[in-house]
């Protein structure tokens, strides 16, 4: 067998083992199975990091979402659509340039949550670029 091959075989139940462990931003508060499908959280944290992804909660758990931005590159205040979360007091201050947002999952459906912020820092009489940096994630509320 070529050596490339032996590596895949050996690294193959590694990477299925990971499989649904993913918690770099995440909370797990309380877990509430659904049956035939993922693993909804009872608690949600999302940052800037979780951009593109699609996460699911269950019902009466809560989505926080902390976006860091600058002064000079602040993110828009986040925008939710889809009837499957009430925004609530996120509870944080702040920054200038931060997007924090607290979302309680109160029915059974999708949710999408967006924001943006300038790719360049802009300041008079610099050089500036048009570029938008865009964040979403897909939140699916399930009850449990």
């Amino acid at each position: 067998m070529r050596r490339t091959t032996l590596l895949a075989l050996a690294a193959t139940p590694l990477l299925l083992a990971g499989c649904g462990t993913h918690t770099s931003s995440t909370g797990s508060a309380k877990v509430s199975p659904v049956p035939g499908g993922p693993v909804c959280r009872g608690e949600v944290r999302l940052t800037a990091a979780d951009s593109g992804r699609t996460v699911c909660v269950a019902k009466g758990g809560e989505v926080r979402l902390s976006l860091g931005g600058t002064k000079e590159r602040p993110w828009k205040p986040v925008t939710v659509t889809g009837g499957a979360l009430k925004a609530i007091n996120s509870g944080l201050v702040i920054r200038p340039g931060n997007a924090e947002a607290a979302y309680h999952a109160s029915t059974p459906g999708t949710g999408k949550l967006t924001s943006s912020r300038p790719m360049c820092a802009t300041a008079p009489g610099q050089m500036s670029c048009k570029g938008i940096q865009e964040w979403t994630v897909t939140v699916t509320v399930k009850s449990g």
